[in-house]
């Protein structure tokens, strides 16, 4: 942890979740979730190593210990199966996420930030450095979220939620990724619109709260706002550690959109 004095050892969640720590690696795949779908990836790329930055077994903290392992549980079939598969194969799943969520300048904001093209360097940082603020030129509302559409589209998410007068000018734009995007401390930091997602930004509290303070918001799928960290995560691994090499599954947004326009 000597490159991230911001994470607790005893508290944190990036650690090995499951496999032998002793295993030699020279193959490794990175995902932003460490889905069945990439799990059974690394396996078949041949990797020792799955790095993802989401739970393997749908719980944020205490992954294993905390599942319900009784049968007739809901879980407890597909848990069985998916631990099954990565014992069998040998196959290691480390977690790296409390230090890839603030790493300075190629972490996970930064990374977004860079990949919307608002820049390298925050104007104004909140909630302790996870939150940012960048300064752009005056933008109409809905211009600035076309904008944002067009770079999410390359990840799979084409179009973005919009909350607020698409006329309304906006300069400063709040920055944050997971549930480090409340939309009162971009407003704190001086941001006059706030791009969240949907894993930490709900319509009855958090939106509802904005559109009352007539501050308009622009919303993302969580994964969408995160894979440009991903990218960087593989790259730093490259660079990082000789011998080493690591490959990025891409994943972008969550969903699918089926319907009319």
């Amino acid at each position: 942890m000597s490159v991230a004095d911001w994470v607790d050892p005893f508290k944190t969640v990036d650690r090995i979740i499951i496999g032998d720590p002793e295993t030699e690696v020279a193959r490794a795949l990175v995902c932003w979730i460490s889905s069945f779908e990439a799990v059974r990836a690394a396996v078949a790329r041949e990797c020792q190593m799955l790095v993802t930055h989401e739970p393997t077994f749908w719980a944020h903290a205490n992954e294993l210990e905390g599942l319900n392992w009784e049968p007739g549980s809901a879980s407890h079939e597909l848990a069985i199966a998916k631990r099954e598969f990565i014992e069998e194969h040998g196959l290691v799943v480390l977690r790296v996420h409390d230090v890839w969520d603030k790493m300075p300048e190629i972490g996970i904001p930064w990374a977004w930030a860079r990949f919307l093209d608002l820049g390298d360097k925050p104007a104004a940082l909140g909630a302790n450095g996870y939150q940012h603020r960048y300064d752009i030129d005056p933008v109409p509302l809905d211009e600035l979220a076309h904008r944002f559409a067009g770079k999410t589209a390359t990840v799979g998410e084409p179009a973005v939620q919009v909350v607020g007068d698409g006329d309304r000018v906006v300069s400063k734009v709040g920055v944050g990724t997971g549930c480090y995007c409340n939309p009162l401390i971009f407003q704190q930091i001086g941001c006059d619109v706030s791009i969240v997602c949907d894993d930490g930004v709900y319509y009855w509290e958090g939106l509802q709260c904005a559109a009352d303070n007539q501050h308009p918001i622009i919303r993302v799928n969580h994964g969408t706002s995160e894979e440009p960290g991903m990218v960087t995560l593989t790259q730093y691994i490259n660079e990082a550690l000789p011998g080493v090499q690591a490959e990025h599954l891409p994943h972008g947004a969550c969903f699918r959109l089926v319907g009319r326009v």
